[in-house]
């Protein structure tokens, strides 16, 4: 298990998870260190690197041969905390409505449970992340870094207006993944009692 925990690849994911309190945690800052702006960058760079590495490991794990059912539990653990790290920063900072951190970080909790039931009941193939699923997600995480960005980029790109649309976008596909994995999880549910 030691071996397994921590191989390369989840070495690699155990990092990501050490970013998230540091990507929140620039934030807290004094002023005279590190103004808005600068914190601003330093946050999305942090998680850019972190969505560039979640691409890494699984790379990695595939050449190395270092797959592992650990590695396939912590990768996406990793993935949401990351997420809901940046969303409840984003929260604080007034760069996102309430209604739609829920909306994202109780789907998130909802289909780790449901995807944690259905495997005890020997059906965890009948909740396997969705194509709907895999755009919600790579939605966020593009809304994330430009929402954390919050400023022009280039002189031409209002990052805060493109990060919002899109972060409304995720909160529309978190809801129609969440219905169809329910609607997967259904037959099963009623089957098991």
């Amino acid at each position: 298990m030691f071996n397994t925990a921590f191989n390369l690849p989840n070495l690699i994911t155990w990092f990501r998870i050490l970013l998230i309190p540091l990507i929140v945690g620039v934030y807290y800052l004094p002023d005279t260190w590190l103004g808005m702006e600068g914190k601003n960058i330093a946050a999305t760079a942090m998680f850019v690197f972190a969505a560039v590495t979640d691409w890494l490991d699984g790379y990695l794990a595939r050449v190395l041969n270092q797959m592992s059912a650990f590695g396939a539990f912590l990768d996406p653990v990793a993935d949401k905390l990351i997420v809901v790290g940046a969303l409840i920063m984003l929260l604080q900072l007034g760069r996102v409505e309430a209604a739609i951190g829920l909306v994202i970080i109780g789907r998130e909790i909802a289909i780790s449970a449901l995807r944690e039931w259905m495997a005890k009941i020997g059906r965890a193939k009948s909740v396997a992340v969705a194509f709907v699923g895999k755009v919600k997600t790579a939605t966020q995480m593009v809304a994330v870094p430009l929402l954390l960005y919050d400023g022009m980029l280039f002189g031409v790109l209002d990052c805060h207006w493109l990060g919002t649309i899109l972060i409304y976008i995720a909160a529309v596909l978190t809801v129609i993944s969440m219905l169809y994995y329910l609607r997967q999880a259904m037959p099963h549910a009623r089957a098991a009692g």
